[in-house]
């Protein structure tokens, strides 16, 4: 079965509602789209191992909890990068690496451009983060090239996504728990999420 996690929050079933208004335009789509992510990604962190360590408060020594992982960002370029800012302000330690691809508008697969990950990373857990799950022709690529350096833990957080991007996605990475916000009706055939929002970079960016 695939290891899908729909949100329940109600903060994050409002947003996306504005998020999809076609009246939204680009400054308040990124300010969506960035408490979006930082939503998901507390719900998608909420099981992250910890340690124990002692912090001196101003009253006395206290025994508290901090993250035993090393967290990596990695925003498919280019409608990821507003969801890496989001999950920056819930995780800002983590490190941010990039990797962009284009889905070629007549095959619907994922072409490589720019790989800025790196070859000996010291991340023990990945968040893939891209705002639509639409094949998961890129979300799986992204995997791919992350699990071939080394990390084997990684999530992928997406607003919106598409059954089949779910169904392909899952049998290429069937580990690989993805987070999302809503889980769409279905891929209309020129490969967008129906009803969905439209195209998540060209909003985001107003190209």
């Amino acid at each position: 079965m695939a290891l899908v996690y729909p949100s329940r929050h109600p903060l994050v079933a409002h947003k996306l509602a504005s998020l999809r208004d076609t009246r939204t335009r680009a400054a308040e789509f990124r300010a969506l789209v960035r408490n979006l992510a930082t939503l998901l990604a507390a719900e998608a962190t909420a099981d992250l191992p910890t340690r124990e360590v002692d912090v001196q408060t101003p009253l006395g020594t206290c025994r508290s909890l901090v993250l035993d992982d090393v967290v990596g960002i990695v925003p498919i370029l280019r409608a990821g990068l507003g969801m890496s800012e989001g999950v920056l302000e819930l995780v800002p330690e983590a490190e941010v690496w990039h990797i962009g691809l284009f889905r070629d508008e007549h095959t619907l697969r994922p072409t490589e451009y720019y790989n800025k990950w790196p070859s000996h990373p010291r991340v023990t857990l990945a968040l893939v983060v891209d705002p639509m799950l639409a094949t998961g022709g890129s979300a799986i690529r992204t995997c791919e090239i992350v699990r071939a350096s080394g990390v084997d833990r990684m999530k992928v957080l997406a607003l919106i996504a598409a059954p089949e991007g779910i169904d392909a996605f899952s049998k290429a990475m069937p580990d690989v728990p993805i987070h999302v916000g809503a889980i769409d009706e279905r891929l209309n055939e020129v490969g967008f999420i129906h009803p969905g929002l439209g195209d998540a970079g060209d909003r985001q960016f107003g190209t």
